[in-house]
């Protein structure tokens, strides 16, 4: 049977991460798609911003941009005559931005969510579902320890949007609307670009910012631990879960990743034994008690056998993520980033 190539759309695809795995698929001739190996015929990047749709569409033939919103019907038509194969659904609103405007953090995090899952029950084929949620959901009071299995009781609105998110695709999954499958994604550093408004924006910043020569603020303790995962981890991760079988998943769709456990300490000694102590000393100690409130909730460390189980993989030292960036950052010849 000949294969036309299959059609993925990634909401989101303006956002680092989104983008990232928009260039990943686009550079593969072939994808694995729910344990089949596809044809990538061509790859729908949706987000609400032109531009970096725009420049992802030139760079890349297979890429085609809608810039819009999910809460808009027309967006929602055009994803659906894609008629996609899979969806991997990356647009949110994040930590701190869902904490201080509970109406965007339900509109973005749920309602847009709620919207794509009714439309897709009308294509023909159940898509492959990809959603992105986070391991803010777990309350861990005091960056506690925990395990993949413990009950999410989130003590923050995204947290708790991310949760509702989870559900809403475990019980699609159970209808028969999708294929789906959720992943939690640790705190995601060194993220590129400008800082944000993620209350874990600092775990990027305080070494991104340092590296090139620029101050930065530290809102928590250094004592603070983090569950880390670099952004080429979070990629394949994605890759990943687009390529399960539903057998391999069962009814149980939501995957909580492993990462790498680090104190903020940790991560700072890194930075001086890689960069030296004048480039560790830009960082100032400042605390910002909205954002240590809700890094506190998170876990330090997470058991996640069963993602191990399943293939996913995490780093084993900050160096080894600190090095990554430094690499990414390099300027190329074409006048981008290496």
């Amino acid at each position: 049977m000949h294969d036309e190539g299959a059609t993925i759309v990634v909401t989101g695809a303006g956002g680092f991460i989104g983008a990232m795995v928009v260039e990943d698929l686009a550079s593969r001739g072939t994808v694995t798609i729910g344990g089949r190996d596809r044809t990538i015929g061509r790859i729908v990047a949706l987000d609400i911003a032109e531009g970096p749709l725009d420049d992802l569409a030139r760079r890349q033939a297979k890429v085609e941009s809608i810039a819009g919103d999910l809460a808009d019907e027309g967006i929602r038509e055009a994803i659906l005559a894609s008629k996609p194969d899979a969806i991997i659904h990356l647009a949110a609103v994040v930590s701190s931005a869902a904490e201080a405007d509970f109406d965007l953090g339900l509109a973005v995090n749920v309602r847009s969510l709620m919207d794509l899952l009714s439309a897709v029950q009308r294509l023909d084929q159940a898509p492959v579902f990809v959603f992105a949620s986070s391991v803010a959901v777990f309350s861990a009071q005091g960056n506690a320890d925990i395990d993949e299995d413990l009950e999410p009781r989130p003590l923050s609105s995204y947290g708790t949007q991310k949760v509702i998110g989870e559900l809403l695709v475990r019980d699609a999954a159970r209808r028969g609307i999708i294929d789906g499958r959720t992943i939690r994604f640790p705190t995601i550093s060194i993220r590129p670009g400008a800082p944000n408004k993620a209350a874990s924006s600092f775990a990027s910043g305080i070494v991104r910012e340092p590296l090139k020569g620029e101050t930065s603020i530290l809102p928590v303790s250094r004592d603070t631990r983090l569950h880390l995962a670099s952004p080429s981890n979070a990629v394949a991760a994605v890759i990943r879960t687009l390529s399960l079988e539903r057998s391999e998943i069962g009814q149980e769709t939501t995957i909580t990743l492993p990462g790498l456990s680090v104190t903020v300490a940790e991560m700072l000694d890194t930075l001086e034994r890689v960069a030296g102590p004048e480039t560790a000393g830009l960082v100032t100690d400042q605390e910002d008690a909205a954002i240590s409130t809700i890094v506190s909730t998170w876990p330090g460390r997470v058991a996640a056998p069963r993602a191990e189980r399943l293939g996913f993989t995490a780093e084993t030292s900050f160096e080894e993520i600190v090095r990554e960036h430094m690499e990414r950052s390099k300027p190329d010849p074409t006048g981008g980033r290496s």
